[in-house]
């Protein structure tokens, strides 16, 4: 049965100001998931379930990324309104989305916030029908797909549960309407699209070696051969005709062991195949891909670092099947689900900072790369 969600999920009562201003700020945001207009007026309390944070329009806007001083090909953009971390990141019609996390203190998110570059702002999106994290976001056809994630747990005193749901939002329709449930419900997995469907990878268990296709097309989905080695917090594309998985965690917590295995899988042959690894294990990794290069960012891992994070960059050459070590991101960050690709750099929104999930930043890295893999 076809459910759709109208209203923000788990929303307590509040004073009738309040919901009145809330009410005008939701639907000027839904007028900014197409034009990027942030929210009207000054402050707005949004709330989901146990988390209650402030909106504030003021400081949604600012200058063109380019016009950021750069160093190594790294800047730092318009800041998120709102801090993250293990929430799912994706590009949409040139826009960036980031779905669901949550903030320090890791009360879970139903929340989207949307970057739109040409404008310089950042917009309140179309709610989340639950406060969700450790999801994933791809956008195929114009409409924007919502996969799996995990409920509850974090900071919310009660057990985690890893959900299947699938969701699509339609920009021209509005709200979130539920399509063919995951065969197999996991968080923290990985997300590539290719040739019109979308992968998933892996994820935090009962999902690790779980690998499935899903078209958009037909509402349904195909179990694959599964991912040779079992892992979550990893970083995966679409690259060349192929899916390509790199490093994880291969238990549910942040102190589980990493690995730097990277796996390929060929759709036209449906066989996996192994890669150069990663040049040291790596967990909570990001991943992006441009110019036929695969880019892995970050993560958890490094063992000398005050605060158990890496702000190494890779980038891994497919062809010649060789990985490059780049310039460090600025601040070493964890928890992305996705990147965005937009004007030839990568956006990379919020993340934790510290090792496990209560330490996220508003921050967004900018990197431009000038490596090439064509």
């Amino acid at each position: 049965m076809i459910k759709r969600s109208s209203v923000l999920g788990g929303v307590a009562l509040l004073p009738l100001t309040i919901i009145a201003a809330l009410n005008s700020a939701t639907a000027t945001a839904q007028q900014g998931a197409a034009t990027g207009a942030p929210p009207a007026g000054s402050a707005v309390r949004v709330q989901a379930n146990e988390l209650t944070e402030t909106w504030n329009g003021r400081v949604s806007a600012g200058p063109p990324t380019p016009t950021y001083r750069e160093f190594d090909g790294w800047s730092m953009g318009l800041a998120m309104p709102l801090p993250r971390s293990e929430h799912a990141v994706a590009e949409v019609d040139g826009k960036i989305w980031v779905l669901g996390g949550y903030p320090p203190g890791r009360l879970p998110s139903n929340l989207v916030q949307i970057y739109d570059p040409a404008a310089n702002r950042w917009a309140l999106g179309p709610t989340l029908p639950q406060a969700i994290h450790h999801t994933h976001v791809a956008a195929v056809g114009g409409k924007v797909y919502m996969l799996g994630g995990e409920i509850e747990g974090a900071s919310t005193g009660r057990p985690e549960t890893f959900v299947a749901d699938v969701w699509v939002h339609d920009p021209a329709v509005g709200g979130w309407v539920a399509r063919a449930p995951m065969p197999t419900a996991r968080s923290g997995g990985g997300k590539a699209v290719f040739d019109g469907k979308i992968y998933v990878a892996g994820g935090r268990p009962p999902g690790g070696s779980a690998f499935e296709v899903y078209d958009p097309a037909t509402d349904k989905w195909e179990k694959l051969p599964d991912l040779p080695t079992q892992r979550n917090h990893l970083a995966m594309v679409a690259l060349n005709g192929k899916i390509i998985v790199a490093g994880g965690r291969t238990g549910p917590g942040a102190m589980a062991d990493r690995v730097d295995v990277v796996e390929i899988y060929d759709p036209a042959t449906r066989r996996w195949s192994k890669g150069a690894p990663l040049p040291a294990p790596r967990g909570g990794v990001t991943g992006a891909a441009h110019a036929g290069c695969m880019f892995v960012f970050g993560g958890e891992g490094e063992r000398t670092h005050v605060l158990g994070l890496t702000p190494t960059s890779y980038g891994y050459d497919p062809g010649a099947d060789r990985w490059t070590q780049l310039p460090d991101l600025p601040i070493a960050v964890h928890g992305l689900k996705g990147s965005a690709v937009i004007g030839g750099r990568i956006f990379l929104p919020g993340g934790g900072i510290t090792l496990g999930g209560n330490s996220g930043t508003n921050a967004m890295q900018v990197y431009r790369p000038t490596m090439s893999c064509v």
